[in-house]
């Protein structure tokens, strides 16, 4: 049985100062646990998980010092958990060390301004990571990327892609003649361009945009056609169709 401050500290997880403090975050489920079991397991900190989980993977948890698995009850699942259904298993993870933006740019790199809704970055997160970009540079202003929505919405690509946060426009500006294709309602139609070797793609807040300062910094606008009435499309929606042109074959 869990200790109530121990079921406290996994709750406080939830929140951003918490997981700042404590150099971890929480993974739950069974796809993203295992995720982390095969690619990520020295990361991982303990898991606490019911016993059936336990048994069917027994394999796999070799990976780990067996003295970071810990067999709990359901109630006590219920409690640690942030999910409204809770999923078998919850593993604490150790974050990354400070990843700083890339001041090399040889490949296509995502850049994310203001994305606030954490499903949004995290369905970027895994679109980035099947298109195989490797980087995401945000503004301080996006989500949290170990928010627990934002992990679970990654379905384990938060382990492949590596995410900085920064301030954009003097990053930017830093990096001299880089190819910048930043996303707008006025711009070149996306469908007449070709995949990029390199370059930065801008995607903008979900209501307001992209920050018409970083705008200003493009390259080249882009724009994704519109034939029917709707006012906008979902950021995330928008990102995966601009990868699709610039980062697909």
């Amino acid at each position: 049985m869990l200790l109530k401050s121990r079921i406290k500290y996994i709750q406080s997880l939830a929140h951003k100062k918490s997981r700042q403090e404590a150099g971890e975050f929480a993974v739950e489920g069974p796809k993203l646990m295992e995720e982390f079991l095969h690619a990520g397991p020295s990361q991982i900190n303990v898991i606490y998980a019911l016993e059936p989980w336990v048994e069917a993977n027994k394999s796999l948890l070799k990976k780990i010092p067996q003295d970071q698995v810990q067999v709990i009850s359901e109630q006590d699942l219920e409690r640690i958990s942030s999910l409204q259904t809770p999923n078998q298993v919850l593993g604490l993870v150790r974050k990354p060390a400070n990843q700083t933006a890339p001041q090399l740019i040889e490949k296509p790199v995502l850049v994310l301004d203001t994305i606030q809704d954490p499903g949004n970055l995290g369905t970027m997160i895994r679109t980035a990571d099947w298109f195989g970009l490797e980087h995401i540079v945000c503004s301080h202003g996006c989500a949290d990327c170990f928010n627990p929505k934002v992990v679970q919405s990654t379905m384990g690509s938060i382990l492949r892609v590596r995410i900085s946060y920064t301030d954009l426009e003097p990053w930017i500006r830093t990096l001299g003649q880089v190819p910048v294709f930043a996303t707008t309602l006025e711009g070149r139609n996306l469908f007449s361009m070709k995949p990029i070797e390199a370059g930065l793609i801008l995607i903008g807040n979900e209501s307001r945009g992209l920050d018409p300062a970083l705008a200003s910094l493009a390259t080249e606008q882009v724009t994704i056609p519109r034939k029917g009435s709707a006012e906008s499309l979902n950021a995330a929606v928008a990102a995966g169709i601009v990868l699709a042109v610039l980062c697909g074959e």
